[in-house]
């Protein structure tokens, strides 16, 4: 409802849709910059991906390395990764969520 009864002011409301586009787009800069960490098999295996979920570094302990049983190492490398994915993730939506809101309740896709 717009006070007055009058017609929304166009140039104001296409002011405001340009800084959310903005300030998303910062958002989404920040994301990228920042990294977040996963680990798995109690920090033997440990991920970093930045915020938008590209992976960064992945670090393997000695004691993980077992040549006989290369298979719970990538169980170990899988589980790192996701983790490290779900952090991202939880990142995206605190950082994007309430910009997401301010655009009508949501973006399909972005997370």
């Amino acid at each position: 409802m717009i006070p007055g009864g009058g017609q929304p002011n166009m140039q104001q409301l296409l002011q405001q849709a340009q800084k959310m586009q903005q300030d998303l787009a910062r958002a989404q800069e920040e994301l990228a910059a920042t990294e977040v960490d996963g680990q798995a098999g109690g920090g033997l295996v440990k991920a970093t991906v930045t915020g938008s979920g590209e992976l960064r570094g992945l670090v393997i302990d000695p004691k993980a390395v077992d040549p006989e049983d290369t298979e719970t190492l990538a169980d170990l490398i899988v589980a790192a990764v996701q983790a490290a994915n779900d952090n991202a993730q939880q990142l995206q939506q605190s950082r994007l969520g309430p910009l997401a809101q301010g655009l009508g309740g949501g973006m399909p896709g972005l997370f």
